[in-house]
């Protein structure tokens, strides 16, 4: 007799001698090949070597993977649609497709479509493969690795990314305030001078690519990321400490031309000839489309596309700026998708916070449970600072959204898989209440790793 249970673990029962025949379990190895794939379409997704190595440009690494991926996953017989995030992909395709005919540029809405299928495909792979801890820290570490050369390489290239679409610098910027809160909260859960010491540099080497960038919409999402980082912190004397020295090294760092930048954000000429008087009047063409089309929007990518109609002989001082972007993903959001686009990926979106928030309350010890802001204690599970980086992730992404076009880019729907990644790992295992009238409160068991609890590694 085989049994599957709810991971997908196969347990063979067999007869042991001296006992009778009695059944006990024999665990049978998992292939970790899903898994690997997952890692290395990460890789491709957001290291993009193929992009810095001449040649490999030609192989669609990444859609391949994502290909082998979805095999993988519908061969498992370990798919599943059980959390909302999940289902609610099915009404967003079903918008998507009944665009590709309809829409002004159908290739676009087609091509789109295409990537987005792909992406869901790596969706399901990471909700399905990263079903322990342990596999989510080695994710972690490959995917912070990677935002490292990626980096780097920004640095050395003036603020631009790799390639493809991380090329601009603007989301170049986004791809770095996602993943600052991640290098900050790994920090505090690392033990030893030296692991603290490579988290404080990832954290440093993210901000200064961030302002080489010169991106003054990722500047907004940087600051709300560190001040989230702030909010979620053990001992906020500290932390503001820590704040005061990132932006003193930004101040030493920084090129003049970034601070003059950044002033200028509201100055009289930008908001009335400038990039922040386009923006606006963009954005108002933007509102248009969504009144006009309020239910399911004009279509994926087609902003850029149907802009001429909807500016119907405006100009911007004299000019048509028709065929450019929104500039801002919750603009492109109700403009193409309209409110069927605003239910189903706030949908998903809200989802993800309430299951942030259950992890944090599952693994906070009881006696910080209640208290403002819900500070770090000795004695954490890790996953409750995986939830903390995950949420500084989010209100990075959110707040750069603002200003930058990064709606059908990866990072929402990446990071939308780790959190239901994370909430399936952190019901998998077997807690105990504790504490007279901690109902709904669990303290996890002595061999998940705590900080705090010295015979456990945490990170490093």
């Amino acid at each position: 007799m085989r049994i599957v249970g709810r991971k997908g673990t196969a347990t063979a029962f067999a007869g042991k001698p001296g006992t009778g025949g009695l059944p006990r379990p024999a665990r049978v190895q998992e292939s970790k090949a899903g898994f690997y794939l997952v890692i290395a379409s990460l890789l491709f997704e957001f290291g993009r070597p193929q992009d810095l190595v001449p040649g490999l440009g030609v192989i669609p690494f990444a859609s391949l993977l994502d290909t082998l991926i979805l095999l993988n996953v519908l061969t498992s017989g370990k798919i599943s649609f059980d959390r909302p995030q999940t289902k609610l992909w099915i009404p967003l395709f079903l918008v998507m497709a009944i665009h590709v005919p309809l829409a002004r540029n159908n290739f676009w809405a087609l091509m789109t479509f295409k990537d987005m299928f792909l992406t869901f495909a790596l969706y399901l792979g990471i909700i399905t493969y990263v079903d322990t801890q342990e596999k989510m820290l080695k994710m972690m570490k490959v995917w912070l690795g990677v935002h490292v050369v990626s980096a780097v390489n920004g640095i050395l290239h003036g603020g631009r990314g790799v390639g493809g679409w991380m090329g601009d610098e603007n989301d170049f910027c986004m791809a770095m305030n996602v993943v600052v809160p991640f290098a900050y909260f790994f920090m505090f859960a690392s033990r030893g001078m030296a692991a603290k010491i490579k988290y404080s540099g990832l954290l440093g080497l993210f901000v200064l690519a961030a302002m080489t960038t010169l991106s003054r919409g990722g500047f907004f999402g940087l600051t709300a990321a560190g001040g989230y980082c702030w909010y979620r912190s053990p001992k906020k004397l500290h932390a503001l400490l820590a704040l005061v020295l990132v932006g003193v090294f930004m101040l030493a760092a920084a090129p003049e031309t970034y601070w003059a930048e950044i002033v200028s954000s509201n100055d009289e000429e930008t908001m009335t000839y400038g990039t922040g008087a386009e923006r606006l009047y963009t954005w108002g063409i933007g509102l248009k489309m969504a009144l006009y089309n309020p239910i399911i929007g004009v279509g994926q990518s087609n902003f850029p596309w149907t802009f001429e109609v909807y500016e119907a002989g405006e100009t911007f001082h004299g000019k048509s700026i028709s065929g450019r972007m929104a500039h801002s993903a919750w603009v492109t959001l109700i403009a193409e998708l309209g409110l069927a686009g605003i239910l189903i990926i706030g949908g998903m979106m809200l989802c993800c916070w309430r299951d942030l928030k259950w992890v944090r309350a599952k693994f906070a010890p009881v006696e910080s449970r209640g208290k403002h802001g819900q500070p770090m204690k000795i004695g954490e599970d890790m996953r409750a600072y995986l939830a903390r980086a995950l949420e500084g992730g989010f209100v990075g992404y959110i707040v750069s959204g603002v200003f930058i076009s990064i709606l059908w880019y990866p990072s929402l729907w990446v990071l939308t898989a780790f959190v239901v990644a994370l909430r399936n790992i952190s019901e998998g295992e077997v807690s105990e209440p504790v504490g007279k009238g901690s109902e709904g409160c669990y303290r996890p068991p002595s061999s998940l790793p705590r900080l705090g609890a010295r015979p456990v590694r945490l990170i490093s």
